[in-house]
């Protein structure tokens, strides 16, 4: 299929500090843009009688030559496209200059040594150093490089954990961004490799029973392709030093009568006690205990039901202390005698209040982090439950730490919001004082720019927090390039946080806008389920309010409005797009859900039903999601925005299929001249480990894209 593309280059050249120039005509070559011919198959699935088309379904084949070649095929369209826009390499220029700065990760001490990870510049991966605890840090050398796991930076790190008295490590590694990850075993000492690669592993950390081994979690290979095919019988299993895996004992799983999607374990502080976590989705978990000093102990049930999520945050002796929100949507804290953990014995000891609580422990305290209106405030308490003091933190924005050993005297927490870069401050756990620890040297004059926070009302009268950010001194004039970002699901919380990326579009004069949309957790699990199943509407609603209040308060409009999103934020701008396709001037949905029929028969997407249904529960909830399915509500003669579809080819977190089918359907009914393209990354996944290089790349193309079909012939800077 070929289409004749127009870009309106110069419809509108908006300075970052000049509000008088005005739109100027300006002719430029026609860029033509041959869509490759994607062949439509007669796959038809019934649903409650209703006959639902699939005729991209042959994309689904990830290993099939016709799949790869159209990938190619994709590429190639895109990459020509993206290569005519002038300024792209302007903007990966000022990525790269950005990025290239110091940077620290807060320090923690195992067995003799203190650890830290850092990143000099523009390094694919952060590098590990260690020094003797004591002595100077100046002393730190390389302790594990992943920059040199693959000759391509594609292979990166995936998790790290000591043994107790810190003498072995068992690190995880991920090849080309996958969720498969492998475990290696490593004398710290030394640095050798003690024992064979642990393979096979997927969602799971390493949790040591003090220096003999460790539990992970696991799925059976799966028949078929390791991207695509379903996972759904989650196991933990223990490992022993010194034995082979196909030795290792399994603790928990492999009940086919009783399937976990979601199972892990971990081991508390002092060795005593197994807790084992066991989901059927994102949302909800089992929770059992099992005693590691009485090897005759029986597996103890403290929840057995999924129908609210708790966990062990803490122990002294017997005396369990958990984190929950049974009867509690905000989240408390509660004690329990081990003996007797089931819930009609819990006692209160941080009650819930009207804010979101997310705690943590070090140094012989609690720390109790809340989310005030997504913004953070954080409390000290003692182990009797008395409130020592709250913590003064160094301005609006988000904080994250305070986690350590019992013993530790000092913690560290980091401090940013969208125009602060991450800095770590040394807080001094009796005096409640804090000291800026490490602050990043870079590129960005945090004080020519403003953040602040907005309420907007949706559609049905809810109000709705978005934080807005941009230079100082923009004009209200509607010509403003914005990204309005979202998310809005899985009980995730949207909080201030600074990016390299966002700066560099907010130097363009770009506005950069967050909205804490219906389906997230700033507001707790009510605020979570109401964005949920047939509720899912809401979070597409308040996208949806959150871009006209931008519109209507003159920050931008329609031709400079760019919305974005990535995972369930994907099916965010899908789902917005389909709908109020006249509402932006570009789309970028990236590794997006977009297929809401099928999304649960890959990998482990059946373990998102909490927050979806799936088109087999019944007839209500087929057609609710067959009424907002992206790939099943693109229509003829409808001009879409202009759209850049990103994913990876080995993303098996939300296949590329998703993509794939969405961006066939966009290029064979897209009416009108705004481009429809999809930017394939080969060897990489989700996002997670993605080496810096291709980050950036990313980005320009992204950005490049953007302002192009705003109509921009030069940078706005320039």
């Amino acid at each position: 299929m070929k289409k004749i593309i127009f870009p309106l280059i110069a419809l509108a050249l908006v300075a970052c500090n000049d509000s008088t120039k005005e739109k100027e005509e300006n002719t430029q070559k026609e860029i033509a843009l041959n869509y490759p011919e994607t062949k439509k198959a007669d796959t038809v699935t019934n649903y409650f009688g209703t006959e639902v088309k699939d005729p991209y379904r042959w994309l689904e084949d990830d290993r099939s030559e016709e799949t790869e070649a159209w990938v190619k095929a994709e590429n190639k369209v895109t990459f020509d496209y993206l290569n005519q826009i002038p300024y792209r390499d302007s903007l990966k220029e000022r990525l790269s200059k950005l990025w290239n700065y110091e940077k620290v990760s807060a320090p923690y001490k195992e067995g003799d040594y203190t650890y830290f990870s850092k990143n000099n510049d523009l390094q694919n991966q952060y590098v590990i150093y260690r020094y003797k605890t004591g002595e100077d840090p100046s002393t730190a050398e390389v302790f594990l490089d992943p920059n040199i796991f693959s000759e391509d930076g594609t292979t990166s790190l995936g998790g790290m954990s000591f043994s107790e008295d810190g003498k072995t490590l068992a690190y995880a590694i991920s090849e080309g961004g996958s969720d498969w990850r492998k475990v290696i075993v490593m004398h710290a000492e030394t640095k050798e490799i003690t024992e064979d690669t642990l393979v096979d592993i997927k969602f799971s950390g390493m949790s040591w029973k003090g220096n003999e081994g460790f539990f992970y979690s696991s799925y059976d290979k799966p028949k078929g392709s390791e991207l695509s095919a379903k996972t759904d019988q989650h196991k933990l299993y223990y490992h022993k030093l010194g034995t082979s895996q196909k030795e290792d004992e399994l603790i928990f799983g492999g009940n086919e009568a009783e399937k976990h999607r979601y199972v892990g374990g971990s081991v508390t502080e002092d060795n005593k006690y197994l807790l084992i976590r066991a989901s059927v989705s994102t949302s909800g978990n089992k929770l059992f205990l099992k005693d590691l000093e009485n090897p005759e102990a029986e597996l103890k049930t403290i929840i057995g039901t999924t129908e609210t999520d708790t966990y062990v945050i803490e122990n002294q002796g017997s005396k369990l202390y958990l984190v929950t929100n049974k009867n509690a949507p905000n989240k408390k804290i509660v004690t329990v005698d081990a003996a007797n953990p089931s819930p009609e014995n819990w006692v209160d000891f941080i009650p819930e209040t009207k804010n979101v609580l997310s705690p943590s422990t070090g140094g012989g305290y609690f720390f109790a982090e809340y989310m005030e209106d997504a913004v953070s405030a954080v409390k000290q308490y003692d182990y009797e439950g008395n409130l020592v003091r709250e913590v003064d933190l160094p301005g609006l924005g988000s904080v994250g730490g305070f986690g350590g050993k019992k013993e530790e005297k000092e913690l560290y927490y980091s401090f940013t919001n969208y125009i602060t870069p991450g800095s770590i401050y040394k807080y001094n756990i009796e005096e409640g004082t804090s000291e800026l620890y490490r602050k990043p040297e870079i590129d960005f004059k945090a004080e020519d720019y403003e953040s602040r926070q907005v309420f907007f009302t949706s559609k049905d009268g809810t109000k709705v927090p978005m934080i807005v950010t941009h230079k100082k001194g923009i004009e209200l004039n509607g010509k403003n390039p914005t990204i309005l970002y979202g998310y809005g699901g899985f009980n995730i919380s949207l909080t201030p946080s600074f990016s390299i990326t966002n700066a560099v579009w907010m130097e363009q004069g770009g506005i950069y806008a967050v909205p804490n949309l219906r389906g997230g957790g700033e507001y707790g699990k009510e605020w979570h389920d109401a964005g949920i199943k047939t509720k899912k509407q809401n979070v597409f609603d308040d996208f949806i309010s959150a871009a006209e209040y931008l519109i209507e308060n003159k920050y931008t409009s329609q031709e400079f409005l760019a919305v974005r999103g990535g995972s369930n934020g994907g099916l965010l701008v899908g789902a917005t797009m389909t709908q109020r396709p006249d509402l932006m001037k570009v789309a970028l949905p990236a590794v997006g859900v977009l297929d809401m029929l099928r999304y649960h028969t890959f990998t482990a997407g059946a373990g998102w039903a909490y927050d979806y249904g799936t088109a087999e529960d019944s007839k209500e909830m087929f057609e609710y999601l067959y009424n907002y399915s992206p790939v099943h509500n693109v229509k003829n003669d409808v001009e879409y925005p202009a759209t850049l579809v990103t994913t990876g080819d080995h993303d098996d977190r939300v296949v590329p299929a998703h993509s794939f089918k969405f961006a066939a359907e966009l290029q064979e009914k897209q009416e009108g001249q705004n481009p429809v393209l999809i930017r394939i990354e080969t060897n990489a996944g989700h996002g997670a480990g993605t080496p810096v290089t291709k980050t950036i790349e990313q980005y320009a193309d992204i950005y490049g894209f953007t302002l192009w079909n705003m109509g921009f012939k030069n940078l706005p800077k320039e």
